[in-house]
């Protein structure tokens, strides 16, 4: 395994759409495994293949310890309520947001032996899976943030979605 340089905001391939996996060969088992050390290495919850300059629709992400999901071709297929939360981003550093996320999320992807299944996930792991798809079509979440926090905001722990 090895890690991988993370992008940073101002390198537009970010806002490039990525491709969908036609064949899950090696390379994206490589990928996989390279991923998840890259996002554990830098302290992440999630991490998107193009974050690391690969235009494939690969996703990993690992909100509890020892929890690896690997989402191949991912399409978030419901969602229900509404969590306001901070969010951040590897490709941000130093940066933070106040968003809008689903309570809840359910996302259908393939596996890498494949297999396609579903997936729910509420909290933490809905809003990780809404923002890693996000960045599968070119989209970060300060596009999608009500508002960015200032670095005292950040340090003094946020502020709210009225402010």
């Amino acid at each position: 395994m090895a890690l991988l340089t993370i992008l940073t905001e101002k390198d537009p391939i970010l806002r490039k759409r990525s491709r969908p996996v036609t064949e899950i060969n090696d390379r994206i088992l490589t990928l996989l495994d390279d991923m998840a050390e890259t996002m554990r290495h830098a302290e992440g919850v999630g991490l998107a293949a193009v974050q690391v300059g690969v235009l494939r629709r690969v996703v990993v992400i690992e909100c509890e310890p020892g929890q690896l999901i690997e989402l191949i071709n991912p399409v978030i297929v419901e969602t229900s309520g509404l969590q306001r939360t901070r969010e951040g981003c590897l490709s941000l550093p130093g940066k933070c947001g106040l968003t809008e996320r689903p309570m809840k999320v359910t996302v259908e992807a393939t596996n890498r032996e494949g297999k396609h299944f579903c997936v729910t996930g509420t909290g933490l792991l809905a809003k990780a899976f809404c923002h890693e798809i996000d960045h599968l079509d070119g989209i970060l979440y300060s596009d999608v943030a009500k508002k960015m926090l200032t670095p005292e905001e950040i340090r003094a722990g946020g502020a709210d979605l009225e402010s």
